[in-house]
């Protein structure tokens, strides 16, 4: 059977502004001090950017989430930007937040998976205490409700059943991360990707896929672009490495290509 070809595209994003890092004090009275909310400006920056993705050149088909409350808070406002009924795209631009806007549910898909979560280590969560019980965040159920009723795709089996381990080491959440974005773009051969997820994970998106590379900054809601090429024959396909489109601090990301005696030393 001859077989055919299609490109791929993965964008990989980080959550906006947190509460916790803006208001400190926040955290004195916080129930989950671990899984902050986005602030007033968290949730325009991601609202803008929902609305820059949506006149990126390809369409994206499918969101995936991290469990945590700031990417969920962050995908909604993706989600209703890409999804948003308009008359025009300069109507679009125009609104400054998500208020109010009409959406049509049916243009993505979007799901949560465990395996995109923050990294459950000392150097990404430094809160005391951690729950001793494990019980870091809500039921799935009351988790996708943070979501844009209509747009959740239950069918949707979790690559991460449950989040990792508490004090997985630094090393083993890159690999995580490393390992989940290629799981994921597998899963759904057919569709470009939006994967919302933390700045660890966004650095890695670049770094693994770019050789000899440091990402030193990723700013809120930054995000990177990688493309491949899936060849499908049959009920099999193979696919291309995946090669990153993102230049340094064209959407926030910002890294710098090392020379080979410089990378062996970081």
């Amino acid at each position: 059977m001859e077989s055919t070809t299609a490109v791929q595209n993965v964008v990989v994003m980080r959550h906006g502004d947190r509460m916790d890092v803006a208001v400190p004090r926040w955290l004195t009275f916080a129930d989950r001090p671990w899984d902050p909310p986005l602030t007033d400006d968290g949730l325009i920056r991601a609202w803008s950017t929902g609305k820059r993705l949506r006149a990126i050149d390809f369409p994206i088909h499918r969101v995936i989430v991290s469990p945590f409350l700031r990417c969920l808070q962050t995908a909604r406002e993706v989600i209703s930007a890409l999804c948003a009924i308009v008359e025009n795209e300069s109507q679009l631009l125009a609104m400054e937040t998500s208020e109010g806007v009409a959406i049509d549910p049916s243009k993505v898909k979007v799901s949560i998976e465990y395996g995109l979560c923050e990294a459950l280590c000392r150097e990404a969560i430094k809160i005391d205490p951690v729950p001793k019980d494990g019980s870091w965040l809500p039921d799935l159920s009351d988790l996708e409700a943070n979501l844009p009723v209509g747009t959740i795709d239950h069918s949707v089996d979790h690559v991460y059943k449950e989040l990792p381990k508490w004090e997985e080491t630094l090393a083993g959440a890159r690999s995580r991360y490393y390992a989940i974005f290629r799981d994921l773009a597998d899963k759904f051969p057919h569709e470009n990707l939006l994967l919302v997820t933390h700045g660890e994970g966004v650095g890695v998106s670049v770094s693994s896929f770019m050789k000899n590379t440091q990402v030193f900054e990723v700013e809120y809601c930054a995000y990177s672009h990688l493309q491949r090429e899936n060849s499908f024959s049959s009920s099999e396909f193979t696919s291309t490495d995946f090669k990153v489109l993102t230049s340094s601090g064209q959407t926030g990301v910002h890294f710098l290509g090392l020379t080979q005696s410089e990378f062996l030393d970081c």
